[in-house]
């Protein structure tokens, strides 16, 4: 173990060290089953789902700036949203947060991607990428509303 953590670049250490504190720091007695501060902070209404998601955005622009790509990305973004709408729903998201573990899944997504030997896309192309998806779906949304009103108001 100690081999493979002094080949780890310090970074992806510390993102690693951050998602076990926020997903899996702390095990239920008796059992294998581990949580972390992501669910006990959840169970503060609002306050909690706030405060988890802007750790899971700080861990997203530390991950994005060592250069992801762009489907990593979009897994990494669909996660930490998964994460949050779920987790806005009292009691059931609360629930869902002791065992979804959007960090963990992602810190994962990293080290993998980095673990694969492939040509990788600079940073730009990925927000290129990302940001004409938003855009596409941003137009979807508002030709459907669109459409729905129309329909409504003939």
């Amino acid at each position: 173990m100690e081999e493979k953590q002094q080949n780890t670049p310090a970074e992806l250490r510390w993102l690693e060290g951050i998602a076990t504190l926020m997903d899996n720091q702390f095990r239920v007695p008796f059992t294998n089953y581990r949580f972390g501060l992501d669910a006990l902070i959840g169970i503060i209404p609002g306050l909690g789902d706030i405060a988890g998601l802007g750790i899971s955005l700080v861990l997203f622009g530390i991950m994005f700036k060592k250069g992801a790509g762009p489907i990593i990305i979009l897994q990494m973004l669909g996660n930490i949203m998964l994460d949050a709408l779920v987790g806005a729903v009292p009691i059931f998201g609360d629930i869902f947060d002791f065992g979804f573990k959007a960090n963990r899944r992602n810190v994962n997504l990293l080290k993998k991607y980095y673990q694969e030997d492939k040509k990788r896309m600079s940073t730009v192309w990925s927000v290129v990428i990302i940001f004409l998806l938003i855009v596409a779906i941003f137009v979807g949304i508002v030709w459907s509303i669109w459409r729905i009103i129309r329909y409504f108001w003939h």
